[in-house]
This record gives C-alpha cells, sequence and structure tokens, in this order.
C-alpha cells in the first residue's frame, strides 16, 4: 500500500511508525487507519522488527479523531459512533496491545482524546516535557474510547481517572510520569537521543522473553495468585527451551555482552 497519510520503515530492527498529517495534528480519518493497519500488518510480517515505535510528525503527537471527518450539523443526521469504534479503533488498541514484539510510543507533543488513550496502549511511553495528554471527549459530550476507560483507572486511580474524564484537564508529561501515566519525560533537547537510545536496546534484547512479560502483567490485573502463579512457570517453561536463554546464561557465566536474537 501507498501511504499518504503516514510513514513506515523497517531499520536496523526497529519498526517505525509515522503518524504524517501535521496539518491536522496528525489526527485520524479512515484512510490514515487503514494505512496503519496495513504498517501494523507489514511489522508483524517482518522478521526483522525486534521492536515497534509510534510517533507523530510535527509539533504534535496526535489529536485523537478528525471530527471533520465525520463533522454532524447540528439538527443533521446521527452518527454511528460505535461503527466507527468497532472499524477502526478496537481493531488498532488490540493490534498495538498484541504486538509480537515491544512497543514505544515517542510523544513529541500534544496527544488528546484517542490519541492520548493510543499511546497508553504502547508498553513504554516516553514524552518530551513540553508535551500534554488530554481526555477531551468530555468536551463533546462522550467517554473516554480506545482504552482510555480502561487505562486510566490502572495507571492513576479512579479518582484521577474520573477527574480526568469528567474535566478534560491538560496533563502535562511531566506530571504524567509522576503519576504512573508514562514510563518517562525528557527534556525535549535530549528526546531524539533518548528515544533512539531506547530503541537500540529493546532491539538486541531478548524479544520472546519481553512479549512474555508483557503477557503476565496484564493478565496479572484479572488473575488470581495462583493462575498467575501457573501462568508465570508456563511462561519459564517455554522461554527456557528457547535460544536466547541459553545465550543469556552463557553470556553471563562468560562475563560478555549477550548477542540476543530474539528466538
Amino acid at each position: 500500500m501507498a501511504y499518504d497519510h503516514i510513514l513506515y520503515e523497517s531499520r536496523g530492527g526497529v519498526g517505525r511508525l509515522t503518524l504524517n498529517r501535521p496539518d491536522r495534528l496528525n489526527s485520524f480519518n479512515d484512510a490514515m487507519h487503514a494505512e496503519v493497519r496495513d504498517a501494523l500488518a507489514a511489522a508483524r510480517g517482518d522478521a526483522s522488527v525486534r521492536v515497534l515505535l509510534l510517533t507523530g510528525a510535527g509539533r504534535g503527537f496526535c489529536a485523537g479523531q478528525d471530527l471533520s471527518d465525520r463533522a454532524v450539523a447540528p439538527g443533521g443526521a446521527a452518527v454511528d459512533l460505535g461503527a466507527s469504534i468497532d472499524r477502526n479503533y478496537k481493531p488498532l488498541v488490540l493490534a498495538l496491545r498484541s504486538m509480537h514484539v515491544p512497543t514505544v510510543c515517542a510523544v513529541n507533543g500534544v496527544a488528546a482524546g484517542a490519541g492520548a488513550n493510543l499511546a497508553l496502549a504502547c508498553d513504554i511511553v516516553v514524552a518530551t516535557k513540553s508535551a500534554s495528554f488530554i481526555q477531551a471527549f468530555c468536551r463533546i459530550g462522550l467517554v473516554p474510547d480506545s482504552g482510555g476507560t480502561y487505562w486510566l483507572p490502572r495507571l492513576v486511580g479512579t479518582a484521577r481517572a474520573i477527574g480526568l474524564a469528567m474535566l478534560g484537564d491538560k496533563v502535562t508529561a511531566e506530571q504524567a510520569a509522576a503519576w504512573g501515566m508514562i514510563w518517562q519525560a525528557v527534556d525535549d533537547a535530549a528526546f531524539a537521543e533518548a528515544v533512539e537510545k531506547l530503541l537500540a536496546h529493546l532491539a538486541a534484547a531478548p524479544t520472546k522473553g519481553l512479549v512474555a512479560a508483557r503477557r503476565a502483567i496484564h493478565a496479572s490485573a484479572s488473575n488470581a495468585l495462583e493462575a498467575q502463579l501457573d501462568l508465570e512457570r508456563d511462561l519459564q517453561r517455554e522461554l527456557g527451551y528457547g535460544e536466547d536463554y541459553r545465550e543469556g546464561v552463557a553470556a553471563f557465566v562468560e562475563k560478555r555482552a549477550p548477542r540476543f536474537t530474539g528466538k
């Protein structure tokens, strides 16, 4: 597929997906959704990809849905927003949450509405200190979607989640990091270097082990202790047969840097 609204490339073990509608703060329309789905499928089918980066072009990360793409005039015909979620946002969130490699979201500016919650669907979120997160849904009479009502209470607690959903207040990147909403807020001048360092680390890491850790941590939200212990056992058994575990032990014994392959 030729891309008009995103950029995608695979380089150095990193699949790099950039939302590229900077004149619209990278807000989503149907065409961009289709291109993102295609790029994610390409990343899944590329054995060289060991980590996926999601970021935005220009001065913002993503302003969520482009309302002009499905504008509703007062008194006009209603639009089925549920159909839009089923067609676009739900598959996108599930795809990000279940990628076969770690996912990093580099938030380079405002992340609003669905844009904020798509960032939170990624494994590790790094943001510039000038970036911000806004649950803007209440400003147009809606609820946080794209997983917002799922991520927020788990990340920041019920009281803050409800406050953000009802008030739509801007959360700075530093505040988001302090609350545990994201991994790190970085000085703008150091942001690009910090993201590249993180990507290089993850691209050289034991991929299957990292993805298994994500799976176990996600499962802990609904598992009882015994079920979680059983899952840890099963994952350790599977990973123990893998090449990366043997390489990691050998490197430790031989006092050298490991050479993981993700297998």
